[in-house]
């Protein structure tokens, strides 16, 4: 597709007309990348800026050479019919004639880096004022499509190298990888994590359960300089959705805007589908839904999350985590390590999957409490007879295997 001639044509023409769309409208542009966490800051910080400002936020995975210029032509959130298109170049050409009244001040644009070369070409296109780079890890995904870790690093880190003197780059320094790309920019740099000397730190993260043992979401307290406020997140857990948190309150203090009304924007924050939403399932079960998408990183931190919620037993439904390369094998297995002593029942669904099983078994998981499945839709099948009354189960794998069929086959419609 991406070689065919009329893409091509296609590509360039909505950069030409975003590029005239920006140099008419001169927007603010907030830039997000990273290996995790991408739409999940995205959307805390629309969350934020909204109840200040008119703002615009690319939906769903408009984050490529499409998507982005898409979501600066306009509030588009799916492509589709056959008039798409025509409808698209009307607009946008219609809209540098005659001054739009209702454009937004403020663009959030998530920007993918799934091959070498495309933040360069995204960043040269949007020329953002505010970067966040959200989470990297060792061994991010689309890996594949790159040399090594360092490569990855290198691509997002060329967000924030092209941000202007006056502009922010808002970066997570409990990433080392992240932190490591602090020097390489000429923004002010605002920081944001648990660390102690964090700009933006996040202090006594708590997970709330009311009295049926139902997560109702989290509280935690941000600190700025020698302000100090409690914030509140509803119907999702884990540390990446707080991270998110603190990102958005790191951009509303860039845009002056008082971490009090930060906090309290944020209690209306809700977790995109898929990304650790808390749902009910069928025989009084709790289904933590984090389906969408898998990496080593987001990974790791689903099954921390897991180990924290009280449970009477825990159901690990994991699936393959794709675009490794070379690292798959190693990742896999470093997974079914990570297993043992939080999981009681693992469930792996794939063929990268199995791999999570025979670690854990060979590093001491009983073997009788384990299940694999070629597939998800095998999975979905039997998934009703093995969970029982009370567990707590978490489904997370990467978006190519389907785990979302999993999930409706437990949860309460």
């Amino acid at each position: 597709m991406k070689s065919n001639p009329l893409f091509k044509i296609l590509k360039n023409s909505l950069r030409i007309l975003a590029q005239l769309t920006l140099a008419k409208y001169k927007p603010s542009v907030i830039g997000i990348t990273g290996s995790a966490g991408k739409t999940s800051t995205k959307e805390a910080v629309y969350t934020v800026l909204k109840e200040e400002r008119k703002v615009r936020r690319s939906a769903g995975n408009f984050n490529n050479e499409i998507g982005v210029p898409l979501t600066i032509l306009g509030d588009y959130s799916e492509i589709k019919g056959i008039f798409f298109w025509p409808k698209v170049f009307f607009k946008a050409i219609k809209q540098l004639i005659f001054r739009n009244k209702d454009y937004p001040e403020i663009l959030i644009l998530e920007l993918a880096a799934d091959k070498p070369g495309d933040i360069h070409y995204l960043v040269e296109l949007t020329r953002p004022s505010i970067g966040i780079i959200t989470a990297i890890g060792k061994v991010p995904v689309h890996i594949e499509h790159y040399s090594n870790p360092q490569a990855v690093a290198r691509e997002k880190g060329k967000l924030i190298e092209n941000l202007p003197a006056k502009g922010f780059a808002i970066l997570n320094c409990d990433d080392e990888i992240v932190w490591g790309l602090k020097n390489k920019t000429r923004a002010h740099v605002i920081s944001y994590g648990f660390k102690e000397d964090s700009d933006i730190q996040i202090l006594g993260l708590e997970y709330k359960v009311n009295k049926d043992g139902f997560p109702e979401g989290m509280s935690f307290k941000i600190q700025y300089g020698n302000i100090l406020v409690p914030f509140r997140l509803y119907n999702t857990l884990g540390k990446p959705q707080v991270y998110a948190a603190a990102a958005a309150a790191a951009v509303g203090i860039a845009f002056g805007i008082n971490l009090v009304k930060i906090s309290e924007a944020l209690e209306k924050y809700q977790p995109i589908e898929h990304r650790m939403n808390v749902k009910r399932g069928i025989k009084n079960t709790i289904v933590l839904d984090d389906c969408y998408n898998a990496s080593p990183l987001s990974m790791n931190a689903a099954l921390e999350t897991f180990k924290e919620i009280p449970a009477k037993r825990r159901v690990a439904v994991l699936g393959d985590m794709l675009e490794l390369g070379d690292y798959t094998i190693e990742m896999h297995e470093e997974i079914g390590k990570k297993v043992i002593g939080i999981v009681d029942l693992l469930i792996c669904v794939g063929t990268a999957a199995k791999l999570i099983a025979e670690s854990a078994i060979k590093h001491g998981f009983d073997k009788g409490k384990v299940i694999i499945f070629n597939n998800s839709e095998s999975a979905s099948k039997m998934i009703r007879k093995e969970i029982k009354e009370g567990d707590l189960i978490l489904v997370k794998g990467s978006r190519a295997i389907k785990l979302e069929e999993v999930v409706k086959e437990i949860i309460l419609e």
